[in-house]
């Protein structure tokens, strides 16, 4: 099966991008429901070629009794209800649509209510993330996808940042290169001491001063670096990712009960950002989507992992990347695709067919043509 990721604004005022798509091959869309700020190249959109997505937003009409203390923002660049008008226009042309979800990552949000994102031990806060150990935000995520179900009704879901975010992220104009940080330095400055998390620690104030230090060394691994806590607060976030999960699905199965549900998911326990901690599989989804974007090595090391996890009948998906550093050449495309197959995936999701130039659109559809069984 192959999915293609577009943006509502892809379709809505474009009226060749459902049939321009369906060419491609792909069996269904992943349609951005809920979506973080970007600028975005518009190559084929007959009104516009860039598109700057100032802050996050949602892309149904914001009913506002159905939410909480966070209440996520309409597009001003699109139509409040854009999801709406580009589901049914690629619903046209037999194409099923999933509602991709971005949860816990809304620079808005964590700009208006700065008391519920993620902090480091040094006390920074990260303005992009927001931290699930509050209530108010796992709250939010749970009305976001509910609304998304009820209102969107989607043909399936696909959640993304569905635990919390950390360092790992491309800001407005990044300039943290030149530190010249580990992943191992990331993973330690993506631990967060907010003041809902601070209780969780065994102690926070010894385990935030292991965590300053290590920032300034070189250790070779977060467990080096935390040698008495690593175990600790792994498990513990490891388990804020495994409950948020298991709420959101709840939520989902009590409105659909038979609506897929896949979501990005990362093996490494340390893992923050958009493809979430899930280092212990989770039987409660319909499919897991894992990180394709570096090396072939690395994207088969993810997906092997992940496999090796997948209760019967879970699907695992490929977040296969098609734009640049990634070649124009059809048939390095589909040898990659056939890497992942080999490594458990029987699902490519393919970032990203709006952002695509006709020659990149070229050599994904005969990708698909030779990989193709």
């Amino acid at each position: 099966m192959n999915i293609a990721y577009v943006y509502p604004w892809d379709i809505v005022g474009d009226p060749a991008a459902p049939a321009r798509i369906a060419a491609l091959g792909v069996d269904e869309v992943a349609l951005a429901a809920s979506y973080h700020s970007t600028r975005a190249a518009t190559p084929f959109h007959p009104a516009h070629r860039v598109l700057d997505v100032p802050y996050s937003a949602f892309y149904l009409p914001v009913r506002q009794a159905a939410w909480g203390r966070l209440v996520p923002p309409n597009p001003t660049w699109a139509p409040p209800d854009s999801f709406l008008q580009a589901r049914d226009a690629l619903r046209a042309v037999g194409l099923p649509v999933h509602a991709w979800t971005v949860l816990t990552h809304s620079s808005h949000l964590g700009a208006t209510h700065p008391d519920l994102v993620v902090r480091n031990a040094f006390g920074d806060p990260y303005p992009y993330a927001l931290c699930p150990s509050h209530e108010d935000v796992g709250e939010y995520c749970e009305r976001l996808v509910r609304e998304i179900v009820s209102v969107g009704a989607p043909d399936g879901i696909i959640l993304e940042a569905c635990g919390p975010m950390g360092f790992g992220h491309q800001s407005v104009h990044e300039k943290t290169g030149g530190a010249d940080w580990t992943s191992v330095h990331a993973a330690l400055l993506s631990l967060c001491f907010c003041t809902a998390c601070v209780p969780g620690h065994a102690d926070a104030d010894q385990l935030r001063a292991l965590v300053r230090t290590a920032i300034d060394g070189r250790p070779e691994s977060v467990e080096e670096a935390l040698p008495e806590f690593a175990e600790g607060v792994r498990e513990r976030r490891t388990g804020l990712a495994a409950s948020l999960r298991a709420r959101l699905v709840d939520a989902v199965r009590e409105l659909s009960p038979d609506l897929p549900i896949r979501t990005h998911a990362n093996p490494d326990p340390w893992a923050a950002g958009p493809f979430a901690t899930l280092h212990a599989g989770d039987p409660s989804f319909d499919g897991l989507v894992a990180m394709c974007w570096g090396t072939q090595e690395e994207a088969t090391a993810n997906l092997e992992r992940l496999s090796a996890d997948l209760a019967e009948g879970q699907r695992l998906g490929a977040y296969a990347l098609f734009l640049p550093p990634k070649p124009t050449d059809a048939g390095e495309l589909a040898a990659s695709f056939s890497a992942y197959a080999k490594a458990g995936a029987d699902e490519l999701h393919l970032y990203h067919v709006g952002l695509a130039s006709a020659a990149r659109l070229a050599a994904l559809t005969e990708a698909i043509r030779l990989f193709a069984p």
